[in-house]
């Protein structure tokens, strides 16, 4: 499948007379640096997409702390509608009441996080979505996971912790050689693994889509003369359309599983096995 990815945009562009370099893997998701560039500091145009993306988050979190009312506009009613999905659809459905308001902030915070992330990309001039390279992901899953295994110390103590997670009951004693390994691997590689492969992967794919739709439409209308190009082009172009919109419910869905998830893995390590 990379191969593939890498194929199709170079193919265009070798078939491009206007001198356009069609975006691959590396141009995507390996830019040049725009600032600091030869220094540990240097900002590519991804860095700089993850950075509009918290500092927009952060401008809108601060606004609604200081200008929220008790008969809310519409732009208070947005904001107070995703803090309520994640509270109510994220915390309580999964950790119950008892133990949601605890929780809010940090499933708030995934939530939030990860959906202005991985909206980006659509967002015209931005156009690629802040979870496409894996460091994002990485952060959040690791985030994810040290919320997991805190709150496990936290309610259980470590040690009862670290044996409800490796030695769940139920199991002949001697069986216990084979599944205390697997249970770790299980446990504390393959979740925070597996949470971060699914957002980074749906965010790649999605914007390769997007990709592939809009150079078609830009091959087609200028490489391909007459009718048939420009009929072929709008097909395209309608759906890149179609995608950006699925796109839009993909960024969003990602975002309340990837939180789904850290809710049920920490219900797991603060309720009795």
């Amino acid at each position: 499948m990379l191969t593939t990815l890498r194929t199709v945009p170079i193919l265009l562009a070798s078939n491009s007379g206007d001198g356009f370099v069609a975006p691959g893997l590396e141009h995507e998701f390996n830019p040049d640096p725009l600032l600091f560039a030869g220094t540990p500091f240097a900002i590519h145009r991804l860095i700089l997409v993850r950075l509009i993306a918290v500092f927009v988050l952060l401008a809108v979190m601060v606004w609604y702390s200081r200008h929220a009312k008790l008969v809310p506009s519409r732009a208070q009613s947005a904001v107070e509608s995703l803090l309520d999905f994640s509270r109510v659809q994220i915390g309580e459905e999964i950790l119950g009441k008892e133990h949601a308001e605890k929780y809010q902030a940090m499933l708030a915070t995934l939530f939030l996080g990860i959906l202005f992330m991985n909206l980006t990309g659509v967002i015209p001039g931005l156009q690629i979505a802040g979870t496409s390279l894996i460091g994002m992901p990485l952060v959040y899953a690791f985030f994810a996971f040290v919320g997991f295994v805190v709150a496990g110390i936290k309610t259980r103590g470590f040690g009862r912790f670290l044996r409800e997670q490796l030695f769940p009951p139920g199991v002949p004693t001697p069986v216990y050689v084979l599944v205390a390994p697997l249970e770790f691997l299980s446990t504390f590689v393959l979740r925070p693994l597996t949470l971060t492969v699914r957002l980074l992967s749906n965010m790649v794919a999605g914007h390769f889509i997007l990709v592939l739709c809009f150079l078609g439409t830009h091959y087609l209308y200028f490489q391909i003369a007459g009718k048939f190009g420009v009929a072929l082009g709008s097909l395209t172009l309608l759906a890149g359309v179609i995608f950006v919109v699925f796109e839009l419910f993909v960024g969003a869905l990602q975002a309340y599983i990837f939180a789904m998830l850290a809710a049920v893995y920490i219900s797991l390590s603060i309720s009795e096995h």
